[in-house]
């Protein structure tokens, strides 16, 4: 069978994961990458051995040798690239947020239903070993009824800053950033529910924490203190048409004592927490019970992470599998997180549709 030949848009940091999964993919061609910046793409291309480097986008999505793409840009163009591209008649694995708002999460999804193409989420952490493994105990009615579950990501000494502080080009602060992916945890190992209701806030209190320079974080490259108008911490409580409910908390700046992280679902018959590594709690013969998988990494362990999430896009693509993470999810996602932040500025709870 011929190869699945990729181009990659955007030689970032997050670029690097992805084009060393594709390389590592049997079933996988590199042809091109693509960056605003045509040098940068050259050398990315010469360092991956990608047969041509584009500084156009357009051009990368115009080459017909190319099956799919990654789009591995800023938030702001997440929708727009991927719209481009499955007009353009390429499969997409776009990363996440699939857009700053759920306004252009619409727009992206009426363009997929239009087109038969392959557009999937990189819900990267979907694809780690203790969530797949998780997702077969639940899957297998292990732990019952889902009714609740908690989402957090805290870290506590600011925000990267440059792109990921400005508010137009990220969309958001932690939330859409690191928040995003403890809250597609919960909501997936839950079924997927259809949200109905959010209550939400956001916190402008302690920006992007300049001003603490004794404990090391990683910055941007263009890190400036002075520009920031992203919230540094947000929380929420979602409800969903089934009756199950989501507790949210995720920041960049907190007086929290350390960074935590914590997705933890909950059943009739048994309840799971699935970092730092995964235990069930279960019932047996009228005692309570925690089971331990053996399992080799995390969730935010990446590299598995994304060699499985390249792997089920390629095999999605070609037709072999169901993708693991559609974008009507990354839809269904956005749905909340712009619910989170309207319901912050009205400062109430406000029905979803």
């Amino acid at each position: 069978m011929a190869k699945f030949k990729i181009g990659v848009i955007g030689t970032g940091s997050i670029a690097q994961l992805h084009l060393d999964a594709y390389i590592n993919n049997p079933d996988v061609e590199l042809v091109a990458v693509s960056d605003i910046n045509l040098e940068r793409a050259q050398a990315t291309a010469d360092k991956w051995g990608a047969k041509r480097a584009y500084g156009d986008p357009n051009e990368l999505l115009a080459d017909p040798e190319v099956d799919g793409v990654s789009i591995c840009t800023w938030n702001n163009t997440h929708a727009s690239w991927a719209i481009a591209a499955v007009k353009a008649g390429k499969h997409v694995l776009v990363e996440k947020p699939i857009s700053r708002t759920y306004a252009e999460a619409l727009e992206l999804q009426r363009v997929v239903e239009d087109h038969d193409r392959v557009v999937q989420v990189g819900f990267v952490r979907r694809h780690s070993p203790n969530c797949q493994v998780l997702k077969t105990f639940i899957d297998a009615g292990d732990l019952g009824e889902v009714y609740y579950a908690k989402a957090s990501c805290i870290r506590r000494m600011g925000n990267p800053g440059g792109w990921f502080a400005d508010k137009e080009i990220a969309g958001g602060g932690p939330l859409l950033d690191i928040g995003v992916h403890v809250i597609d945890l919960a909501w997936y190992l839950m079924g997927s529910p259809r949200a109905t209701a959010v209550s939400g806030n956001t916190y402008f209190k302690l920006g992007n924490r300049a001003n603490v320079t004794n404990t090391p974080r990683y910055k941007v490259s263009d890190y400036d203190p002075t520009k920031n108008s992203v919230e540094d911490m947000a929380n929420a409580v979602v409800r969903f048409e089934n009756g199950a409910s989501l507790l949210v908390d995720t920041s960049y700046s907190l007086h929290a004592v350390k960074n935590s992280i914590d997705v933890s679902v909950y059943g009739d018959k048994g309840g799971a927490e699935l970092e730092p590594d995964l235990k069930i709690a279960t019932e047996k013969n009228n005692t309570v019970i925690n089971i331990e998988p053996q399992i080799s990494s995390g969730t935010f362990e990446l590299k598995p992470g994304f060699s499985n999430e390249i792997a089920n896009f390629v095999d999605a693509s070609l037709g072999r599998v169901e993708s693991v993470a559609p974008a009507w999810h990354g839809v269904e996602i956005m749905k909340i997180l712009d619910g989170i932040y309207t319901s912050a500025d009205a400062g109430k709870e406000i029905t979803l549709v």
